[in-house]
């Protein structure tokens, strides 16, 4: 596995090693998993360990060694695709907010978030040892009165490219558009972004070195965004037979946060006096939800999990996405994919690999036989530590 796929700070080369190369921990204490523990779709071992905060799934010196066993079904720390940690319904939040934030997904299991759009700088994150990693796309980037107040940069076409480098220098190889939002003139969802704009933003992006996603709930904004070379679609709900295509055709995964969808009756009836158009347009976007999912699946689109967390939808929602996943028409191994093993190649992170940090959760009953059982974590173990308050069936021995 090599530095880049790992990810900054995640080589293989710290800590001391036993007579084979196995590394130790500094205080020589060993985390024996005694599994299964599943390593990939198609591949499990019967056990590994912790040693030095990474996996080995080579049985280490026993001498001086303390070793703790912690029994059930391991899977790698889930991931939360589309999530704002350090984001309220109101904007940025404070560092206690963000980390509360940052806690409730942990003890979910979700110990790897692409945090798609922030107004608050949360770096301060990458040195708390027991908070997940982000993956950061900067700030959301908007139309002037095109989005939610507080949240976004919000420029003019003409400006997007220069914010596009902005905020691909601000975070962590992502930018987010918002691709559509309600036209107040036109009383429905409209394109926030004209092609040339789009165009020059994502070359903008990709000279920087960043994948570009964009926030789409309509049909009308797709064409551009993948016509201009658009990396990513969050929420898709709007994809068409012609834009699924397309999407599978170039290999454009969508994160469809379908517990995010779930609350568009709400919206829609906020806005049904003002907005009537609007209104039954959203409705109709959560009525086919599940099979505008189910045909992107079918058409060999990459899809992944995000429960678009912050903002108005609480923190820790990550097995109830695995579950609409799962309701929308993925198989059970297809929607654990999109939320572990896929996901994390995807952003470029390891899993549970030989030499890869310890980041990963136990469980008391296989999830490949019920996606339920992610709801009910009996251990998180993040950077090779047992977090308190885990319920771990944990004891000595070999």
């Amino acid at each position: 596995m090599s530095n880049e796929v790992r990810g900054a700070g995640d080589t293989l080369g710290d800590g001391p090693r036993d007579g084979r190369g196995v590394p130790r921990s500094h205080d020589g204490t060993v985390l024996h998993l005694r599994g299964p523990v599943l390593v990939g779709p198609q591949e499990e071992r019967n056990e590994a360990w912790v040693v030095g905060g990474r996996i080995t799934f080579e049985r280490p010196r026993s001498a001086g060694a303390d070793v703790t066993s912690l029994d059930g079904v391991v899977l790698p720390g889930l991931v939360d695709a589309h999530c704002h940690v350090g984001l309220d319904a109101h904007g940025a939040v404070d560092r206690d907010t963000s980390r509360a934030q940052a806690l409730t997904d942990r003890d979910a299991g979700t110990l790897l978030i692409r945090d798609a759009g922030s107004a608050a700088d949360t770096r301060w994150v990458d040195d708390e040892p027991d908070l997940p990693r982000i993956v950061r796309a900067g700030r959301h980037i908007a139309r002037p009165r095109r989005y939610i107040r507080n949240f976004a940069a919000e420029v003019e076409p003409e400006q997007l490219a220069d914010e596009v480098r902005r905020q691909a220098r601000r975070g962590d190889g992502w930018v987010k558009l918002v691709g559509d939002w309600i036209d107040r003139d036109l009383g429905d969802l409209a394109p926030c972004w004209p092609r040339a704009a789009l165009d020059a933003a994502m070359a903008a992006a990709h000279a920087e070195g960043a994948r570009v996603t964009a926030h789409c709930f309509g049909e009308d904004c797709l064409p551009d965004l993948l016509d201009a070379g658009i990396d990513c679609i969050e929420h898709g709900t709007g994809l068409t037979r012609d834009t699924t295509l397309a999407c599978a055709a170039r290999g454009v995964p969508i994160v469809p946060t379908l517990v995010n969808i779930a609350t568009f009756p709400s919206i829609a009836a906020s806005g049904q006096d003002k907005f009537p158009a609007y209104a039954a347009h959203m409705r109709a976007l959560h009525q086919r939800r599940y099979a505008t999912v189910r045909s992107a699946v079918e058409e060999g689109v990459p899809v992944y999990c995000g429960t678009d967390a912050g903002g108005s939808l609480p923190h820790g929602l990550v097995a109830q996405e695995v579950g609409e996943l799962v309701a929308a028409g993925l198989s059970t191994l297809d929607a654990l994919t999109a939320a572990t093993w896929g996901a994390r190649a995807w952003l470029g992170r390891p899993a549970l690999e030989e030499g890869a940090p310890a980041d990963l959760v136990v469980y008391p009953a296989d999830p490949r036989q019920d996606v339920g059982v992610l709801a009910h974590p009996v251990a998180v173990v993040l950077r090779g530590a047992v977090l308190a308050g885990s319920s771990a069936v944990v004891g000595g021995g070999r």
